[in-house]
């Protein structure tokens, strides 16, 4: 390889291993022991598979697998569909004003992450407080508790419009790439607005739906921040709990005291091996080295 690429990609790579490959070795050797609280520095043990066997055989462990499974389906539609939506109403209005719908939708992921759930928490309150019963009550919507009676709604809005703002920065960045000559030739043979929307415009961005589709779905497999922030897991017992926030709450924040790190070490090494699986089986179901080849656009 050319000495000067190898110059350039060293510190990437430096980064790459200092931040990702030794963390998840030491935590792949961390989760075969029993270091724990009780077990302190110096009195664990090498256990082998024990944690892992332990979470195979957990009471709980489907229970949260089923929660991950739908918070992350449907928020990743969420985020997608979302993102997808604005980025094409926002480039076909007047570029200030796109600008400025974009920018509006940009205030949940540049705000700070406890002032944001914060104000959910505020919205979703109990009667006769919330926003959220305000607006709705007019449509027919009964008021309520809801982080209390439906958590999920307020789990999945609250990362829904941040992840949507991602997908709507890459998305409208897409489809300005596009050349213009493309869409007035559309025009000029009669092409509807849908037709150009779905011949022109989700043909050219294929590859940015999916970088987005796959790097969200490796997101919301390891977010747990606002789901922390808004439920904490609840209410009741394990109602919104995911498997990154169980990680979470096993090794460093529990209700028992015994914090166990290395049981908390092999939940987070499952995670790593789902999803690099997830990752390598969308690239195939996607077909990604098609999708990097010229795409072909028709206009009918």
């Amino acid at each position: 390889m050319n000495s000067t690429a190898l110059l350039f990609m060293g510190p990437a790579a430096l980064l790459v291993i200092l931040f990702f490959f030794v963390p998840v070795v030491i935590t792949l050797g961390l989760s075969l022991t029993d270091a724990a609280t009780a077990t302190g520095l110096s009195n664990w043990k090498w256990i082998g598979l024990d944690n892992y066997d332990q979470i195979a055989r957990g009471s709980f462990t489907m229970l949260i697998i089923r929660n991950t499974i739908f918070y992350v389906l449907v928020t990743l539609a969420f985020n997608v569909v979302v993102g997808l939506g604005i980025a094409l109403l926002s480039t076909h209005v007047e570029a200030k004003a796109g600008g400025f719908f974009r920018a509006l939708w940009l205030l949940p992921r540049i705000s700070p992450s406890a002032v944001y759930a914060i104000m959910w928490v505020w919205a979703a309150a109990a009667p006769p407080f919330g926003i959220m019963n305000d607006v709705l009550s007019p449509v027919g919507v009964a008021p309520r508790d809801w982080l209390n009676t439906d958590p999920w709604v307020i789990v999945i809005l609250v990362n829904g419009f941040v992840g949507a703002s991602l997908g709507m920065l890459v998305f409208t960045s897409a489809i300005n790439s596009i050349p213009e000559d493309l869409f007035r030739a559309a025009r000029v043979d009669g092409a509807s607005a849908w037709q150009i929307v779905r011949r022109i415009t989700l043909p050219l961005i294929r590859w940015p739906v999916l970088f987005v589709l796959v790097y969200q779905t490796m997101s919301l497999m390891a977010s747990y921040e606002y789901i922390l922030l808004t439920t904490n897991g609840g209410p009741g017992l394990y109602t919104t709990e995911v498997w990154s926030l169980w990680a979470f709450h096993t090794a460093l924040s529990n209700y028992y005291g015994n914090l166990e790190f290395g049981l908390g070490a092999a939940m987070a090494a499952g995670l790593v091996v789902i999803g690099l699986v997830v990752s390598f089986t969308m690239l195939r179901l996607f077909r990604f080295d098609e999708l990097v080849s010229d795409p072909r656009v028709e206009i009918t």
